[in-house]
């Protein structure tokens, strides 16, 4: 059964210690308001670390806790600390709530920011560095999988060092698919320049989970012309509401049918959180475009 849920990201929640953050009760109470039952936990520390006090919040507001996103440096060894507490927290957390899915997530790298959505032009790592990468990679998904009996997802993102298909694939080669599968972010991987569906078609028995975000074509064509940065871009709305970009979310549907997918797709809609749009409103909007496909 496909369930479908949202995540802090959508109210503009990026980083726990943002002053610019709403309430975390309030994107609790407004993602029910939208219709949905089920919720990421966000950036660790956003929501409340205490169970007991999450639990009732959860509880309150009838929802869910999905998974969790360690959105982290694990392209820089210098921050592998950073890395492990993000990655122990999270995993703690996850593990209280009963929810089942881990997110690994290379942020944001000032050496590929100019070239997102640019595979041609980014720099790549050399073979000992991306060696190092991996095994940072490998560290926290066998720790999800092993130590707390987490189903863990590799997600590409736009700007890091995991961001472009071929890069996907390679770790996905290199590491067993019964320690990592596939969070598969349909937005980031056509902001990368590559088509989601075909990589579903390839991979659909890899993903274990998916994240649902759209792509408007007129901001990305902008943003990757000027080179802008990749949370200036989510503040001129690259992330559209679902069904107002490029993503053929009717086909993406129709793969997950005909995979027998069982579980939770997660609406992410990344933005500004003092911009000019509601995210109350998108969530309404994104929830009941995904009901009239058949979600």
């Amino acid at each position: 059964m496909i369930k479908i849920g949202n995540a802090p990201c959508s109210w503009g929640v990026e980083f726990a210690n943002d002053a610019r953050n709403p309430d975390w009760q309030r994107v609790l109470e407004e993602n029910a308001i939208a219709g949905y039952n089920g919720i990421e936990l966000g950036p660790v520390g956003f929501m409340p670390e205490d169970p007991i006090v999450l639990s009732e919040a959860l509880d309150q507001f009838n929802q869910e806790l999905i998974g969790g996103v360690v959105f982290r440096a694990f392209h820089d060894p210098d921050c592998w600390d950073d890395v492990l507490d993000g990655s122990i927290r999270t995993c703690k957390a996850l593990a209280a709530h009963g929810a089942t899915r881990l997110v690994l997530i290379d942020s944001i790298s000032p050496r590929r920011a100019p070239t997102a959505g640019r595979a041609a032009e980014a720099e790549q790592m050399d073979n000992i560095e991306w060696q190092k990468f991996r095994d940072r990679i490998l560290t926290i998904a066998k720790m999800g999988t092993e130590e707390y009996g987490l189903s863990v997802g590799i997600h590409a993102h736009a700007a890091g060092f995991m961001d472009f298909e071929p890069e996907l694939e390679r770790l996905l080669s290199e590491i067993d698919e019964k320690i990592l599968g596939i969070c598969f972010d349909t937005g980031h991987h056509l902001y990368a320049g590559f088509d989601p569906v075909k990589f579903m078609e390839k991979y659909i028995s890899r993903i274990n989970y998916m994240h649902f975000k759209d792509i408007d074509p007129v901001v990305k064509a902008d943003v990757v012309k000027k080179r802008t940065g990749f949370y200036d871009a989510c503040g001129q709305g690259i992330f559209c509401n679902l069904g107002d970009g490029n993503v053929d979310f009717p086909r993406v549907r129709q793969l997950l049918l005909d995979a027998n997918f069982d579980g939770w797709c997660t609406v992410e809609q990344d933005c500004d959180p003092t911009g000019s749009t509601s995210p109350l409103n998108d969530a309404k909007l994104n929830r009941n475009y995904l009901k009239s496909i058949g979600f």
